[in-house]
């Protein structure tokens, strides 16, 4: 794995951040580094840094990129997705907005109005090396990269999407367990003495 790039990465994502919370704007990671946000730690390279925010931030967005040295480059309709480069790395801004029942939806291009994922922006924010930072919810991270080639018939099925799959579905599985034990050691509750077998350990 490439550190000196994944850390530049994670500098220009504490940057990016910083440049939304100044202009009030919200940002959500979501792709791989999402992922790894979630995760808590780096697990693998990562081509570029991806996000959601709101259509309505996207000029006011654009505009502070702009001013500190991000340069636009051409990609996907501008009411989609917004795609910027610095230093070499690459980031994208993909627009969301919600539609008239409240659900977040896709924001222009040939989807424009199509629904993402229930809960989709919902997640709590989560930290990599000290940078905290707003992400898309696990479960549905899973959803999108199951999903992708089938909304999207252009995009093949990666190796690395059922890598990261195995990965979230991993520390969900975790998280849930943790989960139970929490539960079960609520005060109230009568708990083995230290050192005691409990009932299906191995001895």
């Amino acid at each position: 794995m490439d550190s000196e790039r994944a850390h530049r990465q994670l500098r220009l994502i504490a940057e990016t951040v910083q440049t939304a919370e100044a202009l009030g704007a919200e940002v959500w990671l979501r792709g791989g580094w999402a992922m790894d946000f979630f995760l808590g730690a780096v697990s693998r390279d990562h081509e570029d840094i991806d996000w959601f925010a709101w259509a309505d931030d996207a000029t006011a967005l654009t505009g502070a990129l702009l001013l500190h040295g991000w340069r636009s480059v051409p990609g996907p309709p501008p009411e989609w997705q917004l795609d910027f480069v610095k230093d070499g790395l690459e980031s994208s801004l993909t627009l969301v907005n919600r539609d008239g029942a409240g659900r977040v939806v896709v924001a222009g291009g040939p989807w424009a109005g199509t629904p993402w994922p229930e809960g989709m922006l919902e997640a709590e924010p989560r930290c990599v090396a000290g940078v905290r930072c707003a992400i898309v919810s696990p479960q549905v991270q899973i959803e999108i990269k199951r999903m992708m080639p089938v909304w999207d018939a252009s995009r093949p099925r990666r190796l690395k999407d059922a890598e990261d799959i195995a990965r979230l579905e991993a520390a969900l599985r975790v998280r849930e367990r943790r989960s139970e034990q929490g539960r079960g050691n609520r005060p109230g509750r009568s708990l083995p003495h230290r050192g005691a077998p409990v009932q299906g350990d191995a001895s």
